[in-house]
């Protein structure tokens, strides 16, 4: 069973860190200004700036809110360039992914507050161990192709950093409810005691969500929590945080064939089985039950106008189990041998428990023309994958501590940088970017063999940007990045590390009424681990080596002010992703587009605000045609898609008892589209994810 204990060493840590906060507390006032300027050097070191020459989006809390009513982060996001989402279960709550670029989120940095977030062996983001955290996020910043230097695995699509709430000079609350489709249900108290003798502050945030999904039985039952402590004073911010969650969802990652979409689009083969008169059946407790706790000591200090400095401590503790019932299994597979039978039904588990930990660190020298920043990390994983047999149709007696597999893994990552921003002449301005990445992996039980590997990696990066006026901004830039297999890639063969140069052209147009930012790239690959389509034998996709291969394309993307009432953000994205004499068993197949890469993304948010108080936007989507393999066969093809939200919000300020009301509304898939978001290929036959036809959200937030 898992404990949902939060790590004893971590409770008397920040216990004591809130102690000497108070004990050190002085008498001074602090402004607006300096909060924010504290609280934005904790991400700096890995953001882009205004005059960075890399394409970036920013999305602001505010932005997040009206859509914040239980759907996974992926999907808040689902509307920037160039941004592909999907679901497992089919209404964005439980497992969601997202892809960037045609790139899949084992190729997205993902940073929370600087700390490296993506799972050290898969290289994935799991979101779902962080249910509701988007209530606990200020702000988030979406750069596409390698962007920045930064902490953690190699961005090869893009690169993700999320910034936690800022510290709150004012104490306020809020309650939020939400209640919608297919029984989903999520509710949410929030805190902050604001400044306490202007210097400490406490804040947090609990979350339950509920729903039983779209799909066939693909519940989902989360909870997470976030706490923060913070000390400031003129110079210093110290934080100490404390997040998680628990989740239990009913498995729906098995997809469903062509021909069973036509006739039951909900089917969920998971947990499938056939009683002794031939009926189905479905075994209740096919789930995926996982925990994820963090804790985060953050130190900001302020030296001088021009010298700041940022260090952080980590530590995330994960465990959980995914239960599987196998029907006639073989019991030689598990270790098992019964005098009368040689296959049987059973129930496994199969376990990941896992440590991460390590520090952030770095320096920040500004004035009128240099801005420089020296940063790294050391981060270590260690990590034990384990099997346990629950029950079995025979009469076998089960040893508790018995596991049919057992096996560990550690893996340690350092990285230094170095970032220059120098300003050459009044218009044009150098970035310089230097990178050093060493890892180190060792994993038994990886199939063909023990896995040790050492990898150093040197990322350059440089560019120029040139200001034609107040209004328009010019850039250029180049990065060369590199990144290592993950552990299913060495489960399945002796994968190579990939390469990536990617070439930005871009320019930037920022006025009042009118903003547009245009950015053509080009992604040259060595050895891209491009996914085949196929899944393992536990679901996990498959990659392989495409010794040559490139992504190019355009992005533009804009927010116009049509009138005092109506504003408009359109986005589109122009592509051609392709694999150059692609080798497929030996044999050279020619140049063919790298699946799950669609050559069209566009999306469009157009918002009227007839009173201060309401605002209904009219959100649009359009994904092109993809494949669900890199050999264009005809099965394999994902039909284009394109789907229509609303989405209202109107606020109420009463004079009593709450400071504000808030009615958000969301209508997901207006026009009640049939449409499928991703899939696989299981030999020759397509396996899709279809999504809900129209469906709906509604939320009250009551703050105080």
């Amino acid at each position: 069973m898992i404990s949902a204990a939060i790590p004893h060493a971590v409770i008397v840590l920040a216990t004591s860190l809130l102690l000497t906060m108070q004990a050190v507390a002085q008498q001074q006032k602090t402004d607006t200004t300096q909060v924010q300027a504290l609280d934005e050097v904790l991400i700096k070191a890995t953001r882009a700036q205004k005059k960075t020459p890399v394409s970036f989006s920013n999305v602001s809390k505010e932005a997040l809110a009206s859509r914040n009513l239980g759907q996974d982060i992926p999907i808040l996001l689902n509307f920037l360039p160039s941004v592909v989402t999907t679901s497992d279960a089919g209404n964005g709550v439980g497992y969601t992914g997202i892809r960037v670029r045609g790139s899949d989120a084992t190729r997205i940095n993902v940073t929370i507050n600087g700390v490296p977030y993506n799972d050290s062996e898969s290289h994935g983001t799991f979101w779902v161990n962080m249910p509701d955290f988007a209530s606990s996020v200020q702000s988030v910043q979406l750069q596409r192709g390698v962007g920045t230097s930064t902490n953690g695995s190699g961005a090869f699509g893009a690169s993700l950093n999320l910034q936690t709430d800022a510290v709150s000079k004012k104490s306020q609350g809020e309650i939020t409810n939400t209640y919608g489709s297919f029984d989903t249900h999520k509710h949410t108290l929030k805190f902050t005691s604001g400044l306490l003798n202007d210097h400490f502050e406490m804040s947090g945030r609990v979350s339950s969500i509920n729903s039983h999904g779209y799909v066939d039985r693909a519940a989902s039952d989360l909870k997470s929590y976030f706490l923060q402590s913070a000390y400031l004073d003129k110079k210093t911010l110290i934080k100490a945080l404390l997040f998680g969650g628990v989740e239990k969802t009913y498995q729906s990652w098995n997809g469903i064939d062509a021909d069973t979409y036509k006739s039951d689009p909900t089917y969920n083969s998971a947990g499938s089985y056939f009683d002794d008169e031939g009926n189905e059946r479905f075994y209740a407790n096919q789930i995926d039950h996982y925990q994820q706790h963090h804790f985060q000591l953050h130190w900001s200090q302020q030296y001088t106008e021009h010298f700041s400095t940022q260090a952080a401590l980590h530590y995330t503790k994960g465990n959980g189990y995914y239960e599987n019932f196998k029907e006639d299994a073989t019991l030689s597979d598990y270790g098992l041998v019964a005098n009368s039978t040689t296959e049987a039904d059973l129930v496994n588990r199969k376990w990941l428990d896992n440590d991460f930990f390590g520090t952030t660190f770095s320096g920040n020298y500004k004035n009128e023309k240099f801005d420089i920043i020296l940063g790294g990390s050391w981060n270590q994983y260690l990590g034990s994958h384990f099997g346990k047999i629950i029950r079995t149709s025979t009469n076998l007696v089960l040893d508790p501590q018995y596991r049919y597999y057992d096996d560990r893994a550690t893996k340690t990552d350092a990285t230094a940088f170095a970032k220059v921003n120098y300003q050459l002449t009044s218009k044009l301005g150098l970035f310089g970017d230097l990178q050093f990445r060493s890892v180190t992996y060792n994993a038994d039980g990886v199939q063909p063999q023990l896995v040790y590997e050492r990898f150093g990696f040197f990322n350059p990066k440089a560019g120029l940007t040139y200001s034609l006026n107040q209004k328009n901004t010019a850039y250029v830039s180049y990065a060369k990045a590199h990144r290592e297999p993950n552990r299913t890639d060495y489960e399945s063969g002796n994968p190579k590390p990939e390469q990536l140069d990617d070439y930005e052209l871009g320019w930037r147009h920022d006025s009042e009424k009118f903003k547009l930012s245009a950015n053509l790239y080009y992604m040259a690959y060595k050895d891209q681990l491009i996914l085949t389509g196929n899944l393992d034998d536990v679901g996990n996709p498959i990659r392989s080596n495409s010794e040559k291969s490139y992504r190019l394309g355009i992005e533009i993307e804009a927010a116009m002010t049509l009138g005092k009432k109506l504003t408009t953000s359109p986005n589109i994205s122009l592509s051609q992703n392709k694999n150059v004499d692609l080798q497929v068993n030996g044999e050279n197949v020619g140049t063919r587009n790298i699946a799950y890469s669609p050559n069209i993304v566009a999306a469009n948010q157009l918002t009227y605000q007839p009173i201060a108080p309401l605002k209904i936007s009219w959100l649009f989507k359009f994904v092109g045609e993809q494949y669900l393999n890199n050999i264009e066969s005809p099965a394999a093809k994902l039909p284009d898609y394109s789907v229509h939200d609303l989405n209202l919000s109107y606020e109420i300020k009463p004079k009593a008892v709450f400071k504000s009301i808030v009615i958000n509304g969301l209508v997901n898939n207006v026009l009640d589209k049939k449409y499928i978001s991703n899939g696989y290929m299981y030999d020759i036959y397509p396996y899709y994810y279809p999504q809900a036809g129209v469906n709906f959200l509604v939320g009250l937030t009551l703050g105080f």
